[in-house]
């Protein structure tokens, strides 16, 4: 097998996982960054010329939505990923964009236009940093209402076709929301959705004649479903109960499509049904992979989706729903590297201390041989590992150059029940460090695996569980690499953004009540047994895990004498941006695993 530089797995275009229909179905919206930063694109649905209508390279585009005259979108951008987003307006065909928020310390969120362009919701944390506010702006005046009672955190989901109504998530926790629905006309809210205990509720579209909406509930279930909501007597059915989760759900403006996904142990399955006769759609068998966002056209008969693969980064993509026929519509790998150099994981599972089976994503380099293993930790926690063209090509280099990979959703990963997923509230640095012990078992029981040369590697919560792993099981590793991660739960529940500190206690624990759990789960406590060389890179605008998080970890390594190499990117936040910093961060990363784990050079 050829070996490439790093620089060929990572040139890619990437595409961001929003994607959305002009109102005429004649354009397919989108972000990518092809300009070396995520901007704000139009392409022809069927294909074509694509037009560019942001050229922002400190700001990142994050979200939009279109005008329903389509003449112009509403857009959400941060700078250098400090995530104090902004809304701006844009026209179709591209201009300068006008501000519509310029608070620069604050949140705003993007919802959408009502159906006659007269208001636009979004939320804001902008008069209380530790609240979202929902807030009416009227296009034609500027003019601000917030009809919602203070101090919660709401979020705009969907206007109904008369734009009389507006559902509105208020959000209690990741496991607990509730689904309120607020009469525009009379300022008059309630919630759709009372229960006891911690259900997760996210409206979806609304059927077109009013009568309700749909919506994606767990209720008595230990996975997502779709169901309807009756407005006339103000109940909700079932209407598809699949044994995964939902994690795609769209209805066509004409009502007659409704197309959703599936999260079947991390692979997205894609389904289609015709409303009006109540048949399955006939959809072609995506391969391995993941559907990052999709968005059916005005008529139902197409699908434009964002859809990555491990062995592909993620594309933009139209689905004749008629045909079958997948277009793609812009092409992300850029360096040259021939796809049958490329491998495809395996799904396996691996016992843990408590008889559960975890699972995980198992690469293995092609040859004969002990070979080099990296064990990388997802983030989230309440996240996944899944098949996808992970870190901008950093795990296809590295099998490129003979290392493996096992990439573990340890519990509290999604996907896998509510169960699952809630089994690292109040435990981090708990259990979830035996599942990352059983992953070192396993490893070391592969007769492909240098047990001598395994390395741990994660970024934000995976960041975490990499210093956990170095600090308190030293003994398995060769080295570690933490990304963003933080060292201190102590100063990590004291520092997050404003309005994530009413989860703090339910998710990690309290700074003062759980004040000795919190020291005893840190990695910093366990600083002095750390043996091993580390890396650690943190960008300075974090907001979510702050650069002292990393400095305090840094310092103490360096003062007991031990080996750190620490980069502090000054021009990104809680991940990368830009184009060429994310080919930096992730280029170290390699190298640094080159200069440790493997005897000859890389490519040059």
């Amino acid at each position: 097998m050829k070996k490439y530089r790093f620089d060929q797995f990572a040139a890619t275009r990437l595409y961001y996982p929003v994607v959305a229909y002009s109102p005429d179905g004649n354009h397919i919206a989108h972000i990518n960054n092809t300009t070396g930063q995520f901007n704000l694109w139009t392409v022809p649905s069927g294909g074509g010329y694509p037009r560019q209508l942001t050229a922002y390279t400190d700001n990142t585009v994050r979200n939009f939505a279109w005008s329903p005259d389509g003449q112009s979108l509403l857009l959400q951008a941060d700078q250098n990923g400090d995530e104090q987003h902004q809304l701006f307006r844009v026209g179709a065909a591209g201009g300068w964009p006008e501000a519509i928020t310029d608070k620069l310390d604050s949140q705003h969120n993007l919802g959408d236009w009502s159906p006659d362009g007269s208001l636009f919701a979004y939320c804001a944390n902008d008069q209380n940093p530790a609240n979202m506010d929902l807030i009416l702006y009227g296009m034609a005046t500027g003019a601000t209402r917030r009809p919602l009672p203070p101090g919660k955190l709401y979020e705009p989901a969907f206007w109904s076709r008369d734009g009389r109504y507006l559902t509105v998530i208020e959000i209690n926790s990741n496991t607990d929301q509730n689904i309120l629905l607020l009469d525009v006309q009379t300022g008059e809210h309630h919630n759709t959705t009372p229960h006891e205990g911690e259900v997760i509720f996210f409206p979806g579209p609304w059927a077109p004649d009013g009568s309700g909406f749909y919506l994606v509930t767990n209720t008595g279930r230990e996975f997502t479903g779709i169901a309807f909501y009756r407005l006339a007597d103000q109940q909700w059915d079932w209407v598809e109960t699949p044994d995964h989760d939902m994690e795609q759900l769209d209805i066509s403006r004409d009502g007659r499509v409704m197309a959703w996904a599936i999260n079947a142990g991390g692979v997205s399955k894609l389904y289609g049904r015709n409303l009006q006769t109540g048949e399955n759609l006939t959809l072609p068998e995506l391969p391995l992979g993941v559907i990052g966002g999709m968005k059916l056209n005005p008529d139902g008969s197409k699908l434009a989706l964002v859809f990555g693969r491990p062995t592909a980064a993620g594309c933009l993509y139209e689905l004749d729903l008629r045909t079958g026929d997948l277009l793609l519509l812009g092409q992300s790998m850029l360096g040259g590297v021939d796809p049958a150099d490329m491998i495809e994981p395996e799904l396996v599972e691996y016992p843990t201390f408590d008889g559960r089976q975890i699972p995980a994503w198992l690469y293995r380099p092609r040859g004969d041989g002990s070979f080099p293993v990296v064990l990388s930790i997802h983030g989230g926690p309440e996240s996944q590992e899944r098949p996808t063209y992970a870190y901008n090509g950093l795990y296809q280099y590295l099998l490129n150059r003979g290392f493996g990979i096992l990439a573990p959703n340890i519990r509290g990963s999604t996907g896998y029940g509510i169960t699952y997923q809630k089994l690292i509230h109040r435990d981090w640095g708990g259990a979830e460090l035996k599942d990352i012990e059983g992953a070192a078992h396993y490893l070391q029981g592969l007769d492909w695996v240098d047990k001598n040369r395994i390395a741990v590697f994660g970024g934000s919560f995976g960041g975490f569980a990499t210093l956990s792993a170095v600090t308190r099981l030293p003994d398995y590793w060769a080295l570690g690499v933490d990304i963003v991660g933080p060292s201190n739960l102590l100063t990590f529940v004291n520092s997050v953004p404003p309005f994530w500190k009413r989860f703090m206690q339910q998710w990690v624990g309290d700074a003062e009540a759980d004040r000795d759990l919190l020291i005893e789960r840190s990695p910093i406590t366990y600083v002095d047994n750390e043996r091993v060389t580390q890396q650690v890179i943190q960008g300075a605008t974090d907001p979510r895990v702050v650069q002292a998080e990393s400095d305090q970890m840094v310092e103490r390594i360096r003062r007991n004498g031990g080996d750190v190499r620490y980069y502090v990117d000054e021009e990104e936040g809680h991940g990368t941006t830009r184009r060429e910093n994310s080919i930096k961060w992730f280029r170290m990363v390699s190298e640094y695993l080159e200069e440790y784990l493997l005897d000859e050079p890389s490519p040059a």
